[in-house]
Formats: structure tokens, C-alpha cells, sequence
């Protein structure tokens, strides 16, 4: 499914489940980080930019990655960024519409920033992204709480926008593209870690799940120029960066042919056919090119992976052994409901397949509780395939009706909170047995990690993750951040190995 079909179901009771689902918040670099929501972005100072820019956002990896974007857009134009609200010439707030808590958090977020005008009358307030496109008439007519809305594919007009709110208009542009791919902006590098980095491949999605509203505030599904795809991460190599995730609403839609819509490529000469390049091809591009460097991929949608991208998993070492395989659900009412172009037994061959050409390959999941219509049978079949392919980890949510979805408008949300909570601690238990089992069989091997940051817990170990994503820690010693270490796995919980530097890998 799209990277931010994820963030559609809003978890039910946080209490309740908090302190069991924290533990696989860990495990991953998680379509949505929680430490990054609201956090104001900093970026190097330009040199004669003499314009503060602050900006915050919400949501999925797709808008942290946007954000960058519209830095890099607005440095050229006099703009550099502040954590300083009070500072700041412009404030944008680029936005998610996906999930209910994100977009109460943001009309708090502009009351502030409008509280904040008073004091600084020529501060302007813009809003960015999904929630953008869906409330504009909202923001700009009814509420009057902004003075620019700006959607996905209009962030090359926001000079020409600030231009028009300079001179004291209000500015909108919500225009969904069908080109746009930003493929010649080099984004800038936002609170990086300066570890690991993403590069966007595709914008968009046409996969019409009932329960998303992606399609309608992203557009169509366009792919990005592979030669841009490389150039980045060439730049990104230069600036030592050591990981790469590949990001999509749906990366293994990918499909470059010379531009344009992916439901156009019908329609493209028997050449641009003929020469065309999709997920798998791209994967071994960028592998080949940068041996260096490890890729990871996200996110992947089940009726559109294929197992050439599997055979091109297993043919590099650089490319990491993990994939997040959304199913939503283990039953195919279910899977059929929400417009999922697969079913529970052609999922099944698929991860049968998975295992077959890479057995240590690591799967994680999205699972749904509680979807309109959802029977008692159609909760055991979900326990039933997670039982079947013991996911590593997962994000398990309870369904919440979103504005704009299929689902809000022709279904009914029949599911009793109560048996909607029920069914999601359910899956959550069981998930966190499989976690723990995935986690021991790394007992006593020594494995691949790449030095991401200090350790939460504690300062003088480093945290990392190996091929198959599960986080480790380990004492410092002499390596430093950015180091290919071998470590030996000692101990594990359901979320975390932990073990002891052997010495560096061959990947260093």
C-alpha cells in the first residue's frame, strides 16, 4: 500500500496499547517517526539569505522528504531556516490528512502561529501538503487562519505565491500535477543524521483502498527520471552518506518510460515501452552503481511486487533483506472491502516465494481491526496469516473513518469501539510473539550494523540496524557514527538485539 496509507486508522485507546506497541516502534524507520512530528527543520545557513523560514511538519516520511524539498526551493530565494518561531518571516506547516490526531495537532499549531502574528504583524503562515489540498476553502475563505495554501505538486510556485502575498492577496495553489516529480531539486538535507537519507522515486498513487484518501490528495502515480534518482544519491554518497531508503507511496509501481502518468504508459510508443525501466531494473541500477552504499525500499504494495525484485534482492549484498509487505487484513471479505487488488491466498504464495528465494528475508505489516463489516471469522483469519508468516514487526491500528475515503462514503462504520479495541490488543499480542521469535533467531550470529545514533537508554552504546531491520545496540568502544560494525548478538527482546563489536565489516 502507499507510504501513507499507513497513517489512516488512528489507534483507538493510546493508553490502553501504548507501552505494547512502543516496543515496535523501535524496530523500524517507521513511515511516520513520532520524534519528528512538529519538529522545526534546520538546515546551513546560505550565505546573504537574509529571510527567516520556519517550518514544521506532520505525518509521513513522504512530508519530511517534501520539506526538504521546499527548503532547498525557498534558500534560492532568500530563506533561511529558524527554530525561532518568533523570528520568522514565513512559517509554513506542510501537513497530513491522514490521520485524525495530525490535523487537530495542526489547527493548534496555526491558532499559535497566528497568536504569534499579533507581535510580528509581517509574519506570514501558509499551510502545505495533503490537509492543504483537502481544507482550502477552509483555511483560506471560512476560517482565515493562513494566508497561503500550497498542495504536493505546487511547491515550485511558492515564490510567485509569496510574491502574491506580499502584495497583500491571498495565494492557493492546490493544482494536481500529472508531471511533477521534483526530480531536479536537490532536496536539503533536514535534521539529518547524516547517516542515512531517503530519495524520492514516485509521487501519487492509483491504488483506490476505501479506506485512503492518498489518491485525492496526491494525485496520480508518476515515476521519477532514474538518471535524477542516481544523481542524488551520487550527491548524497559525496556528502558520506552511508543508507538509503528508496521512497514511494508505492515503490514497486515504479515505472520510468519518459514521463508522465504510470495509466498512461498504454499509451507510449512502442519504444518508450520497449525501453522502459520498473522497480526491479532500478533496484540494480542503484545497487550496481553503489556497492557502498546499503539501499533499503519503501513502501511495497503486494498486488504490484514482483519476484524479479526479490531475485535482485538476493543477487546484492547491499541491498537489505527486509521489505514492509502490507496486508491489511487475513481475510479476503476483508481484502475485497477495502479494494485491495489481492487476495488472502495469492498474499500467502507471495511470502511463500519470499522465503523460498531469500529465507533470512525479514516482513513487517500493516494490519487493520475492526473494518467496516469486519466479522468475528474475518478477525481469526487475520491471526491466522500472521500465524502463517510471523512478521517481524508490524503497525497495527484500529480503523477510523477519514473524510474524503471510499469507505466514508458508501460504508458504514458498523464495528463497536469496544470490539474494535479487543480485536487490535489481539493482534498486538500475538504480534509481539512473533517479534520475539524473529528476534532470537539472531542469537549467536554475528551481523552486519550500520552506527546510526547513540542509544536511548544509554550514552555509551551505539544503536544501529542490520539487513533485516531490527534495531541493535552495543557498546561504543572506538567505532564512531557511520561505521559498518560486525556484532555478535548476544541477547534480545521482542524490539532490540544486543550484543558486542567483533570489528568492522568488509563494508567499511
Amino acid at each position: 500500500m502507499s507510504i501513507c496509507h499507513k497513517l489512516h486508522i488512528l489507534v483507538v485507546s493510546l493508553l490502553t496499547i501504548f507501552s505494547t506497541i512502543l516496543g515496535f516502534m523501535e524496530h523500524v524507520e517507521k513511515v511516520i517517526d513520532e520524534q519528528k512530528q512538529g519538529k522545526a527543520l534546520a538546515t546551513e545557513h546560505k550565505e546573504g539569505n537574509s529571510k527567516k523560514l520556519f517550518i514544521e511538519s506532520y505525518g509521513c516520511q513522504m512530508n519530511m522528504n517534501d520539506s526538504e524539498i521546499v527548503a532547498s526551493i525557498l534558500a534560492e530565494q532568500g530563506f533561511n531556516t529558524t527554530q525561532n518561531l518568533e523570528d520568522a518571516d514565513l512559517v509554513l506547516v506542510n501537513t497530513c490528512s491522514i490521520r485524525e490526531k495530525a490535523e487537530t495537532t495542526v489547527r493548534n499549531r496555526l491558532q499559535k502561529y497566528n497568536a504569534v502574528k499579533k507581535t510580528n504583524p509581517t509574519m506570514k503562515v501558509g499551510v502545505l501538503g495533503c490537509m492543504a489540498e483537502r481544507l482550502k476553502e477552509k483555511f483560506l475563505e471560512e476560517e482565515k487562519i493562513v494566508d497561503l495554501v500550497v498542495g504536493p505538486d505546487a511547491y515550485r510556485d511558492l515564490p510567485n505565491l509569496i510574491e502574491e502575498v506580499d502584495a497583500g492577496r491571498d495565494a492557493v495553489n492546490v493544482i494536481l500535477s500529472k508531471e511533477e516529480t521534483y526530480a531536479d531539486v536537490s532536496p536539503v538535507r533536514l535534521n539529518s543524521n547524516g547517516v542515512s537519507a531517503f530519495v524520492s522515486i514516485t509521487r501519487g498513487c492509483d491504488n483506490m483502498c476505501t479506506f485512503c484518501v492518498v489518491p485525492f490528495t496526491r494525485g496520480r502515480e508518476r515515476s521519477r527520471d532514474p538518471k535524477s534518482i542516481i544523481e542524488e544519491i551520487r550527491s548524497m554518497q559525496e556528502k558520506n552518506f552511508k543508507e538509503i531508503t528508496l521512497l514511494g507511496q508505492n515503490v514497486d509501481s515504479y515505472l520510468w518510460y519518459g514521463g508522465g502518468l504510470k495509466k498512461d504508459f498504454k499509451k507510449a510508443s512502442e519504444l518508450a515501452q520497449a525501453s522502459a525501466i520498473g522497480f526491479a531494473q532500478l533496484l540494480d541500477m542503484c545497487a550496481t552503481e553503489f556497492p557502498k552504499i546499503r539501499f533499503r525500499f519503501s513502501t511495497s504494495n503486494p498486488q504490484d511486487m514482483t519476484l524479479d525484485v526479490i531475485h535482485v534482492m538476493a543477487k546484492h549484498q547491499n541491498i537489505c533483506k527486509y521489505i514492509h509487505l502490507p496486508v491489511q487484513s487475513g481475510s479476503n471479505n476483508m481484502l475485497k472491502a477495502m479494494n485491495r487488488q489481492h487476495t488472502r491466498e495469492e498474499y500467502m504464495e507471495l511470502v511463500d516465494n519470499i522465503y523460498k528465494i531469500i529465507p533470512e528475508m525479514a516482513l513487517s505489516q500493516d494490519m487493520i481491526a475492526g473494518f467496516c463489516g469486519e466479522t468475528e471469522q474475518d478477525h481469526q483469519d487475520t491471526l491466522d496469516l500472521m500465524r502463517y508468516v510471523k512478521y517481524d514487526f508490524g503497525f497495527m491500528f484500529a480503523y477510523s473513518e477519514r473524510p474524503g475515503t471510499l469507505a466514508a462514503k458508501k460504508m458504514e462504520d458498523d464495528i463497536p469501539l469496544a470490539t474494535k479495541k479487543r480485536r487490535l490488543q489481539e493482534i498486538i499480542d500475538l504480534q509481539q510473539e512473533h517479534s520475539l521469535y524473529r528476534t532470537q533467531q539472531h542469537l549467536g550470529k554475528i551481523e552486519e550494523v550500520l552506527i546510526e545514533g547513540t542509544s536511548k537508554k544509554n550514552p555509551n552504546e551505539w544503536k544501529g540496524r542490520n539487513t533485516q531491520n531490527t534495531v541493535v545496540v552495543f557498546p561504543k568502544e572506538h567505532y564512531k557514527l557511520g561505521d559498518f560494525v560486525n556484532v555478535k548478538v548476544e541477547d534480545c527482546t521482542s524490539a532490540t538485539l544486543r550484543g558486542v563489536a567483533v570489528d568492522y565489516s568488509e563494508n567499511n
